[in-house]
């Protein structure tokens, strides 16, 4: 059963990737594990990482301190949208892994939004 989650997760995955690739936009992807959660500012066209940022990072550690995963994924959202505005990045393409838009994922996005990037 397991091995035929990760399957279908991996088809989703590759399907959604396959059309954010192609846009020109870089891609703002999403993982979600468990204990945290991570967001990467992707160029596709150079095939490298701009700016990533993760709830266990260490300078944003005290401000969710206390907070549920939903509260800490809203506030790696609007960091990971400040930081993309001050490297002069302001539209992107929101790549979910295969997951569903609902929960963390979309609290991240949503503050990402608020914060004033566009996709």
């Amino acid at each position: 059963m397991k091995n035929k989650k990760i399957e279908l997760l991996r088809r989703r995955q590759l399907r959604k990737r396959a059309k954010l690739v192609n846009s020109g936009r870089p891609r703002l992807c999403v993982f979600r594990s468990n204990r945290g959660i991570y967001a990467q500012i992707i160029d596709d066209s150079q095939g490298r990482t701009i700016l990533g940022l993760a709830s266990s990072s260490p300078d944003i550690r005290p401000e969710i301190a206390n907070k549920n995963k939903t509260e800490a994924a809203a506030i790696v959202g609007s960091r990971i949208a400040q930081m993309a505005l001050a490297s002069n990045i302001k539209k992107v393409v929101f790549d979910s892994a295969g997951r569903k838009y609902h929960g963390r994922i979309k609290a991240l996005a949503d503050a990402a939004r608020k914060a004033g990037l566009e996709f």
